[in-house]
């Protein structure tokens, strides 16, 4: 039986909110049989609400920084999965026999624009995470599923 831990990469857009949550749940509740990274196709920094809203999980992400896929330690990855559509589309490619997966979330901050006030803004970035958490607690079983 293989016990090492698998490697994977989440990969939004501008690695700021979507692909942080990720890593930081997978980390924080798949640590003993995940290596997680995260990464965007573009670098924006780490989102403050996201940081905000992670907190209130009990996942501390703020340590955590925005990086592009060329910022990434050398080696594979047993899954690259994609977590906005942009992503999906311009995913590099990964050598090896790396299982590519596009899951979905909306993106917070564009759910945020024009709301009311900060509590009202930070309504969609805990809807998103609460989805995020709760596919990252299947993983990595569910990417598995269907081989």
């Amino acid at each position: 039986m293989n016990t090492a831990k698998k490697k994977i990469l989440f990969l939004c857009t501008g690695n700021a909110c979507r692909s942080q949550m990720a890593e930081g749940f997978a980390r924080a509740d798949r640590g003993d049989v995940l290596e997680a990274f995260s990464a965007g196709v573009e670098k924006h920094g780490l989102d403050p609400r996201a940081v905000a809203v992670m907190a209130e999980a009990g996942v501390d992400i703020a340590g955590q920084a925005s990086k592009r896929v060329d910022e990434l330690p050398e080696g594979t990855f047993d899954y690259v999965v994609t977590l906005c559509g942009s992503a999906h589309d311009l995913c590099p490619f990964f050598p090896g026999p790396v299982k590519k997966v596009h899951v979905p979330f909306e993106d917070p901050p564009a759910l945020a624009v024009g709301a009311a006030s900060e509590e009202a803004a930070l309504a969609p970035y805990r809807a998103v995470r609460d989805a995020i958490r709760a596919f990252v607690a299947g993983l990595p079983a569910s990417l598995d599923a269907g081989d």
